[in-house]
């Protein structure tokens, strides 16, 4: 069980999960069909060599503002609950002139969105909406944005490793969940465990702190770009052996008629 699902997929015939130390805790092994194989950093592998396109349209030609923060995130609109969706509309309360990028999935999901908003006494205008762009082009634009936020219950995962190959900063709050951890294992495996937030308050205050000093804002991202390729998210050789080395292990279990069994493989 790899990617496609962060979680067990409660069947008999799946003899694995891969995951990592964030996403999966030794006490945590009961509640998985699957065999636990933790990888070294991070269960998510990248590539290292996804081009960003090396232009880029002014803010305004993306519907952004020419001033103002903003707060951004691309996840799908699914993965947006209550309780995320309010923190944000009271960041646009407290940082003037802000703005939240939000990718445009479904239409019907927008315009329940910009309800929400006004309800919460929010300008609908102040949610800008991003449309779909090939994956060069969407990387690019991410200069833009101040911050991504992410989502609560179920983190942004592959977007989120987009934002930091990128060079946007990722606010996370860490949860109880597979899911829900993502983007904790993700900051981790960059050298940004900073910006994992243990509570929704903390989470809510950091990115205000952030979004209210350019100069913070600035050191994150300039930090982020030194990490990019110093760390091991994005060292997609490294990973790669990493990967192998799991799968030489199960097969040799296999051969030697061994049942699947928990097991970790060694940093190299």
């Amino acid at each position: 069980n790899y990617l496609g699902f962060p979680g067990t997929m409660a069947c008999d015939y799946i003899d694995y999960i891969i995951a990592d130390e964030t996403l999966i805790r030794p006490g945590e092994h009961v509640h998985y069909s699957e065999k636990v194989v933790l990888l070294p950093d991070c269960y998510q592998v990248n590539d290292d060599t996804k081009r960003i396109a090396p232009t880029l349209p002014d803010r305004q030609a993306l519907g952004l503002p020419r001033e103002g923060f903003v707060f951004c995130c691309f996840n799908n609109n699914y993965k947006i609950t209550p309780d995320a969706f309010d923190i944000w509309m009271r960041l646009l309360h407290r940082v003037p002139g802000s703005v939240l990028w939000l990718y445009r999935g479904d239409d019907a999901a927008a315009e329940q969105l910009q309800a929400h908003a006004r309800s919460r006494g929010v300008d609908a205008a102040r949610i800008v909406w991003a449309r779909h762009l090939e994956l060069a082009e969407h990387l690019a634009r991410h200069a833009h944005a101040g911050l991504f936020l992410d989502t609560f219950n179920y983190n942004a995962h592959t977007t989120s490793s987009d934002a930091l190959w990128a060079g946007l900063p990722v606010l996370t709050l860490e949860g109880s969940t597979f899911a829900s951890r993502v983007g904790a294992s993700l900051l981790k495996a960059i050298g940004m465990p900073e910006l994992i937030c243990s509570s929704a308050a903390e989470y809510e205050e950091m990115a205000y702190a952030i979004a209210t000093s350019p100069q913070r804002a600035a050191e994150l991202k300039q930090r982020l770009a030194e990490h990019r390729t110093r760390f091991a998210l994005f060292d997609t050789a490294r990973f790669t052996r990493r990967l192998e080395a799991a799968f030489e292990t199960m097969c040799l279990r296999h051969r030697q008629g061994l049942a699947p069994d928990h097991f970790r493989v060694a940093r190299t």
